[in-house]
């Protein structure tokens, strides 16, 4: 067992991982809260939008992935997806 210092800061990421890379290229996409690897172009674009769009809306309600509760943040990818 690893001990836990509570006094340290608390940082959350998202990873989004695409399966379906079939022409070869290798997508890596970082920013500061998230991380996206793989995927076709269209999957790895419609993650990248997902992600940018739902961290705009954590913000515009004056949270942070750290302070979110889990099934907010689930509704909020899910309503960001594009269809």
């Amino acid at each position: 067992m690893i001990p836990v210092d509570r006094d340290k800061k608390t940082e959350a990421h998202l990873l989004g991982v695409g399966l379906d890379h079939t022409d070869g290229h290798k997508r890596i996409t970082r920013a500061e809260k998230f991380s996206i690897v793989g995927g076709s172009e269209e999957t790895h674009g419609r993650m990248t939008e997902t992600l940018v769009k739902s961290f705009e809306e954590i913000s515009r309600k004056g949270k942070s992935l750290e302070k979110i509760d889990k099934k907010e943040l689930s509704e909020i990818l899910h309503k960001n997806t594009p269809s």
